[in-house]
């Protein structure tokens, strides 16, 4: 029986180990490993909770719970008429993180903003080609090539010049990989020659301090009481990391943790007839899609990979995975909510004699072999990872493809896709700005091929142009009519099996409060308080 943190210590067995937790700390259980701590190498979610979402800032934050806009480290900022130039006032008296590692001698300014840029952006910044991984974002996003310069007008003040108009560049500044550092650490850690502690011993001006990481077990981190937002209520916050969903309600249900993340859609029902427990649901921008490699072959045919969309029963997968109404299926690379979704396209119907004949028209009547990449545990994108591939080996042998399934442990299984390893891989993305932008260029642009980001390898110049032209129009009425024949061009190049859009799920126990789920699939504990 769950008592309240505020009168009893919590006992947890964590890793083998058992952890005294602190009255006023909070243990959240989550599905997987960060892929490391430096935000602007990374993409996945899991990797921006543990480190955007905690220890960094921006110029410009989402308001919780929301895509608008508000000051972060920006208390102003100015945009010039033609959307060109844009001047950020920044916020005074803001402290880096104090640590075992680094203490800062001055508060953030200017210097940092031009760091935490130029070493993305400009290849003569000495910390440029010292990401082992480059800056996913910033290259697939084509930010070198956007960004004119970056300007220090003074201690608190900074200009940004763009070579020309981008619609959701303000936004894009809200995202994980925008994160501002200390330069004041990075000269040290450079001085030192130890840059590769920048992802291991994070400092920022977040509202908690990284204390330490045990990979596949737990993430610990303390309050800023300098948070110049306000101190968080809560004194520590832990990530205890569970990539089966069922060992994370389990834990939620026996008091080792009060958030648990991403349930099983099929279990939600069943969770909230519990009376300990809140269940939390919000319709997010997320898409569940299978990646189809088109750099090999096969699957560089267009009528081979029409013929997979054919094959796979979409609609029975998403009945197995999410269950009745916690998902819509997916046609387009976003949700028909966002700006330019083309609502003509339909999706694949599940016809394998069609996708036989495709096959036979493209000289494969005898079939092939394939390979299908998924995680263990599950997320919201993917609740059963174990099911959803075998009913596609299932669906695809029907056709005559033979596939071998591959379960790979989601940071290695990130890494591994990037690489163009595999054929087929399960894989989802949340939108990171309320931006349809934010879905096309990151994923499926041939810049984001170059960075790895596009799982797909595709490369369509067509599409390319259409988004490009999209990206500098400001005017929503001009930039739809792009995106819906962009969306054309890639339901008939067919370079995804689209899955799903699922809603996204939170379990917790009564009592949390101040939690409030981000349509953008982040998570924030800052404002989390613990009722006594």
């Amino acid at each position: 029986m769950f008592k309240p943190l505020r009168l009893t210590l919590l006992l947890l067995a964590l890793g083998g180990t058992q952890t005294l937790v602190q009255a006023s700390s909070l243990v959240v259980c989550t599905e997987a490993s960060p892929e490391g701590f430096d935000i602007a190498q990374y993409t996945a979610a899991t990797t921006a909770d543990a480190s955007a979402e905690t220890l960094f800032d921006r110029l410009v934050h989402f308001a919780p719970g929301s895509t608008r806009l508000e000051p972060g480290l920006a208390e102003s900022w100015t945009i010039s008429p033609d959307g060109r130039v844009y001047e950020f006032q920044l916020r005074q008296g803001v402290k880096f993180h104090s640590t075992p590692w680094f203490t800062p001698s001055r508060d953030f300014n200017a210097d940092d903003v031009l760091w935490s840029f130029q070493r993305q952006l400009d290849p003569q910044h000495p910390w440029h080609k010292l990401s082992p991984r480059g800056f996913p974002y910033a290259e697939s996003m084509d930010f070198a090539n956007l960004v004119e310069g970056i300007e220090k007008l003074n201690d608190h003040r900074v200009r940004f010049t763009l070579k020309h108009r981008e619609a959701p560049f303000l936004a894009n500044l809200a995202m994980g990989f925008t994160s501002l550092y200390s330069a004041e650490y990075g000269g040290q850690l450079l001085d030192a020659g130890k840059p590769e502690q920048l992802n291991r011993e994070p400092v920022g001006t977040g509202p908690f301090i990284f204390e330490r990481y045990r990979k596949d077990a737990q993430v610990r981190y303390r309050a800023n009481p300098d948070y110049w937002a306000g101190r968080p209520a809560i004194d520590r916050l832990l990530f205890s990391i569970s990539p089966d969903s069922n060992v994370r309600v389990q834990k939620l249900r026996a008091g080792e943790c009060q958030i648990a993340v991403y349930p099983r859609p099929t279990d939600v029902a069943a969770l909230r007839q519990e009376p300990d427990l809140e269940v939390l649901e919000l319709d997010s921008q997320l898409i569940a899609y299978i990646g189809i490699n088109t750099r090999h072959e096969p699957l560089d045919d267009v009528r081979v990979r029409q013929a997979i969309n054919l094959a796979f029963d979409t609609r029975s997968y998403i009945r197995a995975q999410y269950g009745e109404d916690n998902a819509s299926i997916a046609v387009a690379p976003y949700p028909p909510t966002l700006l330019g979704y083309n609502d003509k396209l339909q999706p694949w119907p599940h016809d394998p004699e069609r996708a036989r004949r495709l096959l036979a028209e493209a000289g494969y009547e005898e079939g092939f072999t394939l390979s299908i990449w998924t995680r263990p545990g599950g997320g919201t994108t993917n609740p059963n990872p174990g099911i959803g591939a075998q009913m596609l080996q299932a669906d695809l042998a029907a056709i005559g493809i033979r596939t071998e399934i591959r379960m790979v442990e989601w940071g290695e299984l990130i890494k591994r896709a990037k690489n163009g390893e595999h054929d087929l891989v399960f894989m989802g993305w949340a939108g990171d700005n309320g931006d349809p932008d934010n879905f096309l260029t990151p994923n499926l642009s041939c810049g984001a091929v170059k960075s790895g980001e596009n799982m797909a390898g595709w490369c369509n110049p067509e599409f390319d142009e259409l988004i490009r032209r999209a990206r500098a129009l400001t005017d929503p009425e001009q930039r739809a009519p792009l995106y819906r024949q962009a969306l054309a061009i890639f339901h008939e190049q067919a370079p995804w099996i689209p899955l799903a859009h699922p809603k996204q799920f939170v379990a917790l126990r009564k009592g949390v409060e101040g939690y409030q789920l981000s349509p953008l699939g982040t998570n924030s504990f800052a404002r989390v308080k613990l009722a006594p």
